[in-house]
Formats: structure tokens, C-alpha cells, sequence
């Protein structure tokens, strides 16, 4: 069955408050976006991979893989105005049949594990998501200042890649754009198709904050991917 991976890499990081989108910043010595393509790469090196990118930064990119020697063999897309905009330009990449996976590119901890088994998921279910049980306790605000206490039991935090079946998520992708899509899950739930939930993995972190690249270089020391 062919594969396909859509790694979503076209935010500014304005949280990380870099001066560089923080897909570009480096853990371990190189670039988070190459960690992340390198583990779907060794994962399938068949793989048909589509590096969704903002367009003024395609040329950093293309000169650092020049540099570094990192020539491995994917396509590259303009990033849209929101992230369902992203996600459908980089469709276009891909074919009706097989599986599609998109992940955030700024994921580079995903395990080999966790591909195995949303992809071997996606063989049966048309949507598959990896998600993680909420631990903590959780509180919502109310107002200003007060809060009320949220029940967690069966919460999850959902993870990507997020596994669909090609032509369901690009016919999903057909519809017109709502703010109520947090992510690909929701447009193919839209779309009329149930989603499936696998076990996710607690180390697969986004990196967002200054902290979470500090916490990530820590685990990449730690675990064997």
C-alpha cells in the first residue's frame, strides 16, 4: 500500500521567540524539521513525503540541505494562510489511493513505535489519531479570575501523525474552510467519516516553547528512536 507523509512545517514560532522559525532551530546539532523527516525516512524510505514550508523560508531550507549534505528525496509546498490551508495545498501531492499521514514537523521525537501502529491502524479504520490520557488536574476559567474544576476521565491529548485513508482525506479537504477545525481529525469528521483513537506516546512532544526545545534535547539523549 503506498504511503504518504504531509509534515506540516509552516509556522513562524512566535512563541519561541526566536529569530528564526522554530522548526529551523537546532536540537542535537541539527534542525528540528530534518530530525522529524529523518523518522519517517528510516521508518519507510519508501515513503512519498511532502514538507509543507512558509514560502520565504523554502530557500534557508534548500541552501541548509545543499550545505549539510542532507539530499534525501521528498516535495516541498508553500505554507498557507491557516494550517487546513497548508494541509490541502500539500494534497495536491498526493494520490487517491493509500495512506496519508500528517504530522507536525516540529514533532521530531515521533518513535518508530508509534508510526507502526498508526499506520498499521490505518489499514483497517479510515481516521486514526493518536492520543494520551489526561494526568493532570484540570480547572476552566470563568470570568476574569474564577475557575470551576473539569472532570478529566476520558480526555485525551491528540497527537499527530494522524493517520487517513488518501482519498478520504482528500475528499474531506474539499470542504470549505471552518474556524471549528482544530486539526485534520475534525475536517474528516466533518466530512461524515468516524475518527479511531491509538495509543499515542508521551514523548512525542511539539515543540512550542523555549522550555519544550530544552526538555526534547534532554530526551533525545535518553531514547533510542
Amino acid at each position: 500500500m503506498k504511503r504518504y507523509a504531509v509534515i506540516v512545517a509552516g509556522g513562524q514560532g512566535v512563541r519561541m521567540g526566536a529569530d528564526r522559525p522554530k522548526q529551523f532551530l537546532e536540537i542535537g546539532g541539527k534542525p528540528i524539521l530534518r530530525h522529524t523527516l529523518e523518522r519517517f525516512l528510516a521508518f519507510d524510505p519508501d515513503i512519498e513525503v511532502i514538507v509543507v514550508l512558509p514560502e520565504a523560508q523554502k530557500a534557508w531550507w534548500r541552501d541548509y540541505c545543499r550545505q549539510s549534505g542532507f539530499l534525501q528525496r521528498y516535495s516541498m509546498v508553500s505554507g498557507g494562510i491557516t494550517r487546513f490551508h497548508s494541509v490541502q495545498n500539500a494534497l495536491k501531492y498526493v494520490g487517491e489511493d493509500g495512506v496519508v499521514a500528517v504530522h507536525d514537523g516540529v514533532r521530531p521525537l515521533v518513535r518508530r513505535a508509534l508510526l507502526e501502529r498508526t499506520f498499521e491502524a490505518a489499514q483497517q479504520w479510515q481516521a486514526v489519531v493518536p492520543a494520551v490520557p489526561v494526568v493532570e488536574s484540570m480547572r476552566k476559567m470563568e470570568g476574569e479570575t474564577d475557575s470551576v474544576p473539569v472532570k478529566r476521565d476520558g480526555m485525551l491529548l491528540v497527537q499527530t501523525p494522524q493517520v487517513f485513508d488518501a482519498g478520504v482525506l482528500k475528499n474531506a479537504y474539499r470542504q470549505a474552510f471552518s474556524t471549528a477545525f482544530t486539526d485534520d481529525a475534525s475536517v474528516v469528521e466533518a466530512s461524515g467519516v468516524p475518527v479511531h483513537i491509538v495509543p499515542g506516546d508521551r514523548i512525542n512532544l511539539k515543540i512550542t516553547t523555549p522550555e519544550d526545545l530544552q526538555v526534547a534535547a534532554g530526551l533525545l539523549t535518553i531514547f533510542s528512536f
